[in-house]
């Protein structure tokens, strides 16, 4: 995901120029070693990737994290200990280096505990704003450096995963107001939280209600139409847009369904499997954010 999103590329200028026809080579040159070298290159120097997460307690954001990486990322609150926390909206951070194959991701995740969970929310997303954008002015300010550090350390918030309660409804005010100003500033990609608590029937009209919400709000949500640069990227993201807000349920714990290991979550009625389609949309999100 591109944390630059509203940056032009060199073809969108006013002026077009006309194209270059290729040369044709008289022999072998070795020009595709430039691959090797940067693949070489970036499994030398790993992967960053900052992702927030914004939404009431009690959406299982850490437990969707977890999910997500498939590790220990980030440890959830013990029940008795909810009522406990201050609920004021606080900004967490915490950085794990994941290893995978032989490629490391350094990963940054950002929780906002406290974020709608007032009486008056008036203002509530004020915080996470001011945040983003800090680490936008930070990360400038080393790169227009004349002696700057080699690698630039990043810490701008490359997607932001914003969980929608399960009404079954629609956007909230709250979700409308905070989404509007979101999507101006960074990469959002909206999720209904906890979709087992809604039957498919439910979750397919509370989706495009949302759909609807959005798009009568003007809320820009990943992946935006400036990506659809050629009929592939358009066509995968048209795909991407029609099933947007994903219908997640996450989960940290294995469970043995016909034989295999599953990660799930068990009830009264069954396990919900995590990384089932016919139980939940986990994989479509995972496949946009990682893969």
């Amino acid at each position: 995901m591109d944390p630059l999103r509203w940056s032009s590329s060199p073809s969108s200028s006013g002026t077009s120029s006309p194209r270059t026809p290729p040369c044709e080579m008289l022999g072998y040159v070795g020009i595709e070693a430039v691959l090797d070298q940067l693949k070489i290159k970036a499994m030398k120097m790993g992967f960053e990737f900052n992702i927030m997460v914004v939404g009431q307690s009690g959406l299982g954001k850490s437990t969707m994290v977890n999910t997500l990486f498939k590790s220990k990322v980030w440890k959830s609150t013990p029940p008795g200990l909810v009522g406990t926390i201050a609920q004021t909206l606080q900004l967490h951070s915490v950085t794990h280096v994941i290893e995978e194959k032989g490629v490391k991701l350094k990963l940054t995740v950002t929780d906002t505990p406290g974020f709608g969970d007032q009486i008056n929310n008036d203002k509530c997303w004020d915080p996470i704003l001011n945040y983003i954008n800090e680490q936008y002015e930070k990360y400038l300010q080393e790169e227009i450096l004349i002696t700057r550090q080699r690698r630039i350390p990043d810490t701008r918030v490359h997607c932001c995963v914003y969980f929608v309660p399960p009404t079954g409804h629609c956007l909230r005010p709250l979700d409308i107001e905070f989404l509007q100003r979101l999507c101006q500033t960074v990469n959002v990609v909206p999720v209904i939280a906890r979709a087992d608590s809604l039957t498919i029937e439910e979750r397919e009209n509370f989706r495009r209600q949302i759909q609807h919400d959005l798009k009568t709000h003007c809320i820009d949500v990943y992946p935006q139409k400036c990506f659809d640069d050629d009929i592939n990227d358009r066509i995968l993201n048209s795909k991407i847009r029609e099933r947007i807000p994903f219908a997640v349920v996450g989960a940290d714990r294995e469970h043995l369904v016909n034989g295999k290991c599953v990660l799930g979550r068990k009830t009264k009625w069954g396990i919900v499997e995590v990384e089932n389609m016919a139980h939940c949309e986990f994989p479509l999100l995972r496949d946009l954010l990682i893969r």
